[in-house]
C-alpha cells in the first residue's frame, strides 16, 4: 500500500510544472530529480522563475547541463546565486530558456555564467569600448592564454553576446539598444581580428595604411544576433611605399581578417565578413585606395551603391583614413536623388529581391517579403536621399532615427511614422529572437508549434500564445504594407490641404524635389492637380485623398506621370459628382490601379475614355474587360443604328460604340503589358497580339455593318436593289488590324432578280460612298478610314464592281500581287451568301493548283526587291522600321503569303487569312524548320507590338520607334522594359529582326 502515495505525488508535481509552463513535464521531473540540483528541487522562487522563460523545458535542460559542467566546488556557488540573486537568475535562465546555443556556449565554458552576475550602470548599456575591453581581455589576457588568438576571439565574442542577449531577453534594452550593442560587438570585433591578421603579419601592416567601413545594418548600428557584416576597405601606401605593392599587403591583411571572423574551429564561428558592397562587387579587388574609389563612384557606381552607402560608418583601421573616405565620398550620396530614373532604380530593385523569394518562403519572409522589414527601410532610405539633400537632420544611417527625423521634419505624417516604429520595432524583435534560439541566420517565420510557442512566450504572450503570435504579425505586415507607399505620398496631399494646428507640413519646395524625384517634369503643376481634387472639406475631397497616396505610386510607376495626375483630374473633373465613379474607385481595388495604369501609359486610351467617361465603369467589372465577339458587337451596333434618327446619328451611335470598345480593348492591352498587383503582365506576346488583332478587326466589321445599314436604309429602306457585301483584305482580313490601321476593304454587289443592273450599279455605288462618307464626319469619335486601293485596277477602277465583273477581271487581267493580296480576304459585312460566292472564285486564284509557276514566283521577289528600295520612307532607319524595315512585318508576311500560294492547294492549313495561322501550318507540314518558323514569328509580334504601342503612347499611328525621349520610355515600358533601358529595347529589336531577315533570305529570296 506503499505505491498511492508516490503517484499522488507525482501527478501533484506533474499539475505544478504543467501550470508553469512546461510541454514536457514527466521529463522536466526526472531533470528536477537530478542529483546536482537537489539543494534547490523544492524552490519555489527557481520554479516560478523557470516558468517565466521562453521555454522552460529548454531552460531546465541548460540548468542542469551547466550545473554539471562545474567543478564540484563551484556547483553550490552557482545554485545559491541562482536562488538569492534575481537579476542573475532572470538573466541566466533568459537566456538558458531563448537560446539553446548559448545554453551550449555556457555548458562548453561553465564559468562564462559570472559575466552576468555583476549589475552595474556600466554593464546595462556598453558601447564600443567597453566590448573593445572585454575582448582584449579574453584575447590578450589570462583567459586567452591556452588557446588561438583567433578562438580566444571567438569564446570572448560569446562571452559579450551573453550579456546582450540577457538584456535583450529580460527586457533592459529594447530592440534599437540590442541592435545597437550587437553593432557595437561587431565593431569591437573587426577592431579584434585587424590587430590579430596584423600581429601575424608585421611586415605588410607596416606598409599600408588600411581603414574598414561597415556597411549594411552594421554601418547603421541595426545589426542582427547573426547577420553578414557588410564592409568596404579603403587603403593608402605609407609614405615612400609603392602603391600597389601597399595594396596587396593591405588586401593579405584583410582577408586575413575577414577569415579570423568567418573560420569554423571547436570554437563555432563568429560571422561571415561579406565585402561585395565594394565597387565592382566580387569582380572588384577586395581592396582599393580611396581616389580608386571615388572614380568609380563618380563615373560607373550605380543607384543602389548610393543608397547603400548611407550607411557607410568608419569603423576599424587607420581612422584617419576612415574620415577622409566618408567626407569624400558623403556629397555624392545626397546627390543621388538627382540622377535619373531615380526612384525607378530603387523600386526595381525593391521588386527583385521580392520576385527572387522561393514561392514557398514568401509568405514567412519577415525580412524580403512585401511587409517586411526590408519595405520600412527602403522607404526610409528614399526620403532621405530624396530630402537629405537640402536637410541635414535626415542624414542618418540608423532606420529608425531617420524615421523620427522624417517625422518631425513634415517629411511623413507623426501618425503614419508611429505606426511604422511600431511594425519595424515588432518584426525586428521577431527576427532577433527566431536567430537567438540556434544562433542560425535566418528571416523566416518557423511553422512548428513548438517554435512558435517559445517565440511567443519571448515576446510575453501567454494566453493562446501561437494565435496571438499570428495575429499581431499578420497585422503589422499589413501596417507595412499599407504604409509603405501612404509613407511617401501622403505628405504631397498634406502640403496642399488644410491641416490641425501644430501639424507639421511638408513644404513646397520640399514636395517638388519629392514629384520631381518621382519623375514628374512639372512638380508645381502637379501640386496644382493635387490640391484640386484633395482640398477641402467634402466627402468628394475626402474620398480622393484616401485614393491618392496608391493613385500616385501608380503613376510614378509610368513613364509619364504628369500625364497620369493631369489626365485623371480630368477624368475626376468630368464624373466627380455622379455617386459611382469615387466609390468604383475606393471599393473595387483593382478599378483604381487599372484607371492608373490606363491614364498613365500614353494618349490614345485616355483621349478615348475623356471622350466618354462613364467607361471607368469598364476597369471594376469582373469581365470589364473581355473583348466581345463579332456577333455580340454587331447585333449592339445594329440596334443602335436601329434607333437612331437619320443616318449620320445611326453611323454616330456606331462609332460611339466602337469608341468605347476600343477603350475596353486598349485598356486590357495596357493593363496586361504593364501587369497589377493582383495579374502579373502577360508573358505570351503572341497571345496579346493576336487578341487585340481580333478584337480590333471585329470592332471595324460591326461598325462597319452598322454604317452599311444606315446607308441602305436612308434612302432605300430596308432592301437595297442589289445584294451587297463587304469584303475585309490585308491586316482587316486577317484579323490583324492595330489600333491605327485604315480597313482595307473590296465592294461587291449582285443585282437581284429584276432589278436593271445600271440602277443596281449606282444604288452599290452610292451605298459604298455614303458608308466613306458617314465613317469619316468630323466628330468626338476616332475615325475609320476606308481604304478600297486594293480593288482591280486600282484608284483607276470602279470602286464597287458585280460578282461576275470581278470574275471577268480576275480571269484576263489579273496580276499576281492581286492574287496575293486575295490571300487574306474575308467577308466582314453585308450579304454573307455573295460573299461566300466571292470566296469560292478567288480559291483558285490565290492558292492555283500546283502552285506558283516560276515566273510568278520571279515576280512576286521582284516586287518586293522593288519595294523595299522605293517604298521605305526618306531618313527611315531600315533596321527599326517596323513595316518595311529589315526582318519586319513585310518580310514575315511576304514569306508566309508566298508559301500559301505555292503549297496551299495541297496543305489545308495554309489557306487562312492570319499570318500566324499560316506560318503554324507551313512548320507543321515541314515547309519551314521549328528555329526559322520561331525566328520569324518572334520578328513579326514583336514589330505588330511595336507599331501597337507606338500608337498607344503617341495617340495617332506611325511605323517607327518615338524619337520623344518620354514617348520612347513609354513604348519600352509596354514592352517589358524597364526605365533607363530603352537603348536595350532597340538592340534587342534589331537583333530579333536581324535574325528573321536572314530566314527571309534563305525562304523567300532562297538565296
Amino acid at each position: 500500500m506503499a505505491l498511492p502515495a508516490p503517484q499522488g505525488r507525482r501527478s501533484s508535481a506533474f499539475t505544478r510544472l504543467l501550470r508553469h509552463g512546461f510541454t514536457q513535464p514527466s521529463a522536466a521531473g526526472l531533470l528536477l530529480d537530478a542529483p546536482e540540483l537537489a539543494p534547490v528541487r523544492d524552490d519555489s522562487v527557481l520554479l516560478e522563475a523557470l516558468g517565466a522563460t521562453a521555454d522552460p523545458d529548454l531552460a531546465l535542460l541548460g540548468l542542469v547541463r551547466l550545473v554539471e559542467a562545474q567543478d564540484p566546488d563551484d556547483q553550490q556557488e552557482l545554485l545559491s546565486t541562482v536562488v538569492a540573486a534575481k537579476p542573475l537568475r532572470d538573466r541566466l535562465l533568459g537566456v538558458l530558456g531563448a537560446s539553446e546555443a548559448l545554453g551550449d556556449h555556457l555548458a562548453r565554458h561553465p564559468h562564462d555564467w559570472r559575466s552576468l552576475v555583476t549589475y552595474e550602470s556600466a554593464d546595462l548599456h556598453p558601447g564600443t569600448a567597453e566590448f573593445e575591453e572585454a575582448l582584449a581581455e579574453g584575447i590578450w589576457g589570462e583567459r586567452g592564454a591556452d588557446r588561438t588568438r583567433a578562438d580566444a576571439l571567438r569564446a570572448a565574442y560569446r562571452r559579450c553576446l551573453l550579456g546582450i542577449a540577457a538584456r535583450d531577453v529580460c527586457g533592459t534594452t529594447d530592440v534599437a539598444e540590442t541592435a545597437a550593442e550587437l553593432a557595437d560587438l561587431a565593431t569591437a570585433t573587426v577592431r579584434a581580428a585587424l590587430e590579430i591578421s596584423r600581429e601575424e603579419q608585421p611586415g605588410d601592416a607596416a606598409v599600408c595604411r588600411l581603414s574598414v567601413i561597415g556597411m549594411g545594418k552594421c554601418g547603421g548600428r541595426e545589426l542582427n544576433y547573426v547577420s553578414d557584416v557588410d564592409v568596404i576597405f579603403v587603403a593608402e601606401p605609407k609614405e615612400g611605399v609603392e602603391e600597389a605593392a601597399a595594396l596587396r599587403s593591405a588586401t593579405r591583411i584583410a582577408s586575413r581578417m575577414m577569415r579570423v571572423c568567418s573560420d569554423i574551429t571547436a570554437e563555432g564561428t563568429i560571422w561571415p565578413v561579406d565585402a561585395n558592397l565594394r565597387p565592382e562587387g566580387r569582380n572588384g579587388p577586395l581592396v582599393r585606395t580611396l581616389s580608386s574609389h571615388l572614380a568609380y563612384y563618380q563615373r560607373w557606381a550605380k543607384t543602389w551603391e548610393f543608397q547603400a552607402l548611407l550607411k557607410a560608418r568608419p569603423m576599424a583601421g587607420d581612422p584617419e583614413l576612415g574620415r577622409a573616405y566618408a567626407e569624400a565620398l558623403s556629397p555624392m550620396v545626397w546627390q543621388a536623388a538627382e540622377r535619373d530614373n531615380f526612384v525607378a532604380d530603387v523600386r526595381q530593385m525593391r521588386r527583385r529581391v521580392v520576385e527572387n523569394i522561393p514561392a514557398d518562403r514568401v509568405d514567412r519572409e519577415l525580412k524580403l517579403g512585401p511587409g517586411g522589414l526590408r519595405d520600412v527601410e527602403f522607404a526610409v532610405q528614399l526620403l532621405q536621399l530624396v530630402h537629405g539633400r537640402s536637410d541635414a537632420t535626415l542624414r542618418s544611417a540608423t532606420t529608425l532615427e531617420a524615421l523620427g527625423a522624417l517625422a518631425a521634419g513634415g517629411y511623413v505624417g507623426r501618425q503614419d511614422a508611429a505606426a511604422l516604429d511600431a511594425a519595424y520595432r515588432f518584426l525586428r524583435t521577431l527576427e532577433h529572437r527566431i536567430q537567438l534560439y540556434r544562433m542560425r541566420r535566418t528571416h523566416l517565420m518557423p511553422e512548428g508549434d513548438a517554435d512558435l510557442r517559445r517565440l511567443a512566450r519571448s515576446l510575453g504572450m501567454r494566453t493562446e500564445a501561437v494565435d496571438t503570435l499570428r495575429r499581431e504579425w499578420k497585422w503589422h505586415a499589413r501596417e507595412v504594407r499599407r504604409l509603405h507607399e501612404k509613407l511617401f505620398y501622403r505628405p504631397l496631399l498634406d502640403a496642399v490641404a488644410h491641416l490641425d494646428p501644430g501639424e507639421t507640413r511638408l513644404s513646397a519646395k520640399a514636395a517638388g524635389h519629392r514629384l520631381e524625384a518621382l519623375g514628374y517634369a512639372d512638380p508645381v503643376a502637379a501640386l496644382r492637380h493635387l490640391e484640386a481634387l484633395a482640398s477641402g472639406v467634402t466627402r468628394k475631397a475626402a474620398i480622393q485623398r484616401t485614393l491618392l497616396p496608391v493613385l500616385l505610386s501608380w503613376f510614378a510607376d509610368s513613364a509619364d506621370p504628369d500625364a497620369g495626375l493631369l489626365n485623371f483630374r480630368k477624368v475626376s473633373d468630368a464624373l466627380g459628382k455622379t455617386p459611382w465613379y469615387l466609390r468604383l474607385l475606393r471599393d473595387e481595388g483593382a478599378a483604381a490601379e487599372n484607371l492608373a495604369r490606363v491614364l498613365s501609359a500614353g494618349r490614345l486610351a485616355p483621349d478615348l475614355l475623356l471622350r466618354a467617361p462613364e467607361a471607368v465603369a469598364l476597369l471594376g467589372a469582373p469581365d470589364g474587360l473581355r473583348p466581345r465577339g463579332r456577333a455580340a458587337l454587331e447585333q449592339e451596333v445594329l440596334a443602335a443604328v436601329g434607333r437612331a434618327d437619320g443616318a449620320e446619328a445611326a453611323v454616330a451611335a456606331a462609332r460611339g460604340v466602337r469608341r468605347r470598345e476600343l477603350f475596353r480593348t486598349a485598356a486590357a492591352d495596357l493593363i496586361g503589358a504593364y501587369g497589377t498587383e493582383g495579374s502579373p503582365a502577360e508573358k505570351d506576346h503572341g497571345h496579346a497580339i493576336d487578341v487585340v488583332g481580333s478584337a480590333v478587326s471585329d470592332l471595324t466589321a460591326a461598325t462597319l455593318a452598322g454604317a452599311l445599314r444606315a446607308a441602305v436604309r436612308e434612302q432605300w429602306g430596308d432592301t437595297l436593289p442589289t445584294r451587297f457585301t463587304v469584303i475585309g483584305v490585308g491586316r482587316f482580313g486577317g484579323h490583324e488590324l492595330s489600333y491605327g490601321s485604315d480597313a482595307d476593304v473590296l465592294f461587291v454587289h449582285e443585282p437581284r432578280e429584276g432589278a436593271d443592273e445600271h440602277e443596281a450599279a449606282k444604288a452599290a455605288r452610292a451605298v459604298a460612298d455614303e458608308m466613306r462618307r458617314l465613317l469619316q464626319l468630323p466628330s468626338a469619335d476616332p475615325p475609320l478610314p476606308i481604304d478600297a486601293d486594293l480593288r482591280p485596277e486600282g484608284r483607276s477602277g470602279p470602286l464597287v464592281r458585280t460578282l461576275a465583273s470581278y470574275a471577268a477581271y480576275y480571269r484576263r487581267w489579273s496580276l499576281v500581287w492581286e492574287a496575293q493580296a486575295l490571300l487574306r480576304a474575308e467577308p466582314v459585312a453585308g450579304d454573307a451568301g455573295l460573299g461566300q460566292r466571292f470566296l469560292d472564285l478567288i480559291d483558285p486564284l490565290r492558292y492555283p493548283v500546283e502552285g506558283l509557276g516560276e515566273d510568278a514566283i520571279r515576280e512576286i521577289r521582284r516586287l518586293k526587291a522593288r519595294m523595299e528600295s522605293e517604298r521605305l520612307p526618306r531618313g527611315a532607319d531600315p533596321t527599326t522600321h517596323t513595316k518595311l524595315g529589315r526582318g519586319g512585318l513585310s518580310d514575315v508576311e511576304w514569306t508566309v503569303q508566298l508559301l500559301q500560294m505555292r503549297h496551299g492547294w495541297c496543305v489545308p492549313g495554309l489557306r487562312t487569312t492570319r499570318t500566324r495561322e499560316a506560318l503554324a501550318a507551313a512548320h507543321a507540314a515541314g515547309l519551314v524548320g521549328t528555329e526559322d518558323a520561331q525566328t520569324l514569328d518572334e520578328a513579326w509580334v514583336l514589330a505588330a507590338r511595336v507599331r501597337n504601342a507606338v500608337m498607344l503612347v503617341r495617340g495617332r499611328p506611325g511605323d517607327t520607334f518615338p524619337v520623344d525621349g518620354r514617348e520612347l520610355a513609354a513604348v519600352g515600358r509596354y514592352l517589358g522594359y524597364e526605365e533607363g533601358h530603352v537603348g536595350e529595347m532597340l538592340d534587342d529589336y534589331r537583333r530579333i529582326t536581324r535574325r528573321a531577315r536572314g530566314v527571309v533570305e534563305e525562304l523567300f529570296y532562297e538565296g
